[in-house]
């Protein structure tokens, strides 16, 4: 019987941001498909208790992707325990939060947006994915095999439309800012970049593009989102367990560089 493409059984993931509501969804995949999971977030206790739940072995750590010292510490804790690492998914990443909701819509208007939430943004979704890039993926090159998925979004693809923030009286709500699409598309050119260069080393770079995820927005918002996407609808959690699979295991092995965009059809208008 020929072997199942995507099992990935043996096989060693760290996944960044896997408490997110992504990122528990890419751990149990991955698990259920057979790999061993490092389960990586900022709360080393939270990640532990999580692992736990996973139905394959899984291990908890905490880190801050964007310390190197950090992400050191997360590759060789990897290293210890399991003895290899074949996967890296650069999902962790963070979206504005203002603190003052009060002042939501005039802070989020591009001409009086927070320098230090443009660098915090910077900081997380591309600092943190080339250090993890750089440390982690470096033990695959030296290997000679490897896959790492970057997650990026729609919105690394195309601008945020502005409408989707008004509600149901004809008032606009908040706008999306610039940090989370500039960003989101540093990630895309960041994978054609290391895909280029350890091509020759065995390591697959691609990227994941999700759409948005249902999450408890309002009503409105759901509404408008579901009515720019083809199948009418925005994303479950769950709708991204088969592409993760798929990048991570053999079933992509002619794949680098590549863009897989999940998104219900949302980028096709």
């Amino acid at each position: 019987m020929e072997n199942n493409i995507f099992d990935l059984t043996g096989k060693t993931a760290i996944v960044t941001g896997s408490l997110g509501l992504i990122g528990k969804n890419h751990c149990r995949a991955l698990s259920v498909a057979g790999a061993n999971v490092v389960v990586t977030d900022i709360n080393g206790e939270a990640c532990n208790n999580f692992a736990a739940e996973l139905p394959n072995r899984a291990i908890g750590f905490g880190a801050d992707i964007t310390d190197a010292d950090s992400v050191k510490a997360l590759r060789d804790f990897a290293l210890a325990h399991f003895g290899s690492i074949d996967i890296l998914v650069n999902n962790a990443a963070i979206n504005d939060k203002f603190e003052d909701p009060a002042a939501l819509f005039e802070q989020s208007k591009f001409e009086n947006y927070p320098l230090d939430l443009w660098n915090k943004s910077l900081s997380v979704n591309v600092t943190g994915m080339f250090l993890c890039s750089q440390v982690i993926g470096t033990v695959m090159a030296e290997r000679g095999a490897g896959s790492i998925i970057n997650v990026a979004s729609t919105y690394g693809i195309v601008a945020p439309n502005q409408d989707l923030y008004i509600d149901k009286n004809g008032i606009q709500k908040f706008f999306k800012t610039a940090a989370y699409p500039v960003t989101k598309g540093a990630v895309i050119a960041f994978t054609k970049f290391l895909a280029a260069y350890w091509g020759k080393s065995g390591v697959r770079v691609n990227t994941l593009s999700p759409g948005g995820v249902e999450n408890n927005q309002d009503d409105f918002f759901v509404e408008n989102y579901s009515k720019r996407t083809p199948l009418n609808r925005m994303a479950r959690p769950d709708d991204y367990r088969g592409a993760v699979v798929f990048l991570a295991s053999d079933a992509s092995a002619y794949m680098t560089g590549a863009n897989l965009v999940v998104d219900g059809g949302f980028t096709i208008w």
